[in-house]
């Protein structure tokens, strides 16, 4: 497998910027509604999500796939 990854849209940007980010855009009930997991849901937390969301390749998919989405509508914007 190749460990670079070029066209990767995702590269450089860490889990915590994209779920940063989306919970600012979209808020924890609608992200709990798109990606229906508890650490979205119940007492919602960045820190919580983070540690599920490393663990969990099938919710981390879903997570980036909406920051994908979401890029591609609003444009990329990154905050410091």
């Amino acid at each position: 497998m190749n460990s670079q990854q070029p066209n990767n849209p995702l590269h450089g940007i860490t889990l915590e910027m994209i779920l940063t980010q989306l919970v600012e855009h979209y808020g924890w009930e609608e992200m709990g509604r798109v990606v229906n997991i508890r650490s979205f849901n119940n007492d919602p937390s960045i820190k919580s999500s983070l540690k599920f969301l490393r663990k969990t390749p099938w919710a981390r998919k879903k997570v980036e796939d909406l920051y994908l989405r979401y890029t591609k509508r609003f444009g990329n914007k990154h905050h410091s």
